[in-house]
């Protein structure tokens, strides 16, 4: 499960993949509608690609991605910035709060993702 939420935690975007797809290939189509010119996007070190970034940067935003280990220039981020990322770990913990999610009862994809997508709905109407 791959997604993107907002300042107060709230999903956003959802994206169901198998378990060997990586984290960075889902981020251009979970972006994608969300990007505002002057926004700061946080995401953890998977997300570190120049495409990635690109796309944040021509939006107008503002990537807070920490640089992989291996780059050969490494990249500055802010550091007070990006400790705000934890919406994103609480946004994942409200999700897996449900049973279901958290055990992968539903063993066929859609119906997983139908559960996925009632559950972010109902953390759009808790605040």
């Amino acid at each position: 499960m791959h997604l993107s939420c907002d300042a107060q935690g709230r999903i956003c975007a959802l994206a169901l993949t198998g378990g060997q797809a990586g984290d960075c290939p889902q981020a251009p189509g979970l972006l994608a509608s969300h990007l505002r010119a002057g926004q700061a996007v946080l995401a953890d070190r998977a997300y570190d690609a120049g495409y990635v970034r690109a796309q944040i940067q021509q939006a107008g935003a503002t990537a807070v991605i920490p640089g992989k280990k291996n780059r050969i220039v490494p990249l500055a981020h802010d550091a007070e910035i990006y400790k705000e990322r934890n919406h994103i770990e609480w946004a994942i913990n409200d999700l897996k709060r449900f049973r279901a999610v958290a055990t992968r009862f539903d063993k066929r994809a859609a119906n997983y993702f139908a559960t996925c997508c009632l559950i972010a709905v109902l953390t759009w109407l808790q605040l």
